[in-house]
């Protein structure tokens, strides 16, 4: 998977209202934000790594229904980390 990395931080800097709205109002394009606030467009997956991933994903699941440790999230999910 490729990335373009955007660094807006000398003209504007989003605030996570901001970045998110813009996630929002563009729903084709899968942006991700690092922690230096530079804005990721992430590429889209192919086939082969599509069907990897959702295997991977099951995977889990199925393991976490078995031990019932935690939660599990599709990599589509949003998440800010400290």
């Amino acid at each position: 998977m490729t990335a373009i990395t955007v660094n807006l931080n000398p003209i504007i800097q989003l605030s996570d209202q901001q970045f998110y709205q813009l996630c929002r109002e563009n729903p084709e394009v899968k942006f991700e934000r690092n922690a230096k606030g530079e804005i990721l467009i992430m590429s889209p997956t192919g086939g082969g790594t599509g069907k990897r991933n959702v295997e991977i994903a099951a995977d889990f699941v199925f393991w976490n229904r078995k031990y019932k440790l935690g939660v599990c999230f599709d990599s589509s999910t949003c998440f800010k980390l400290p």
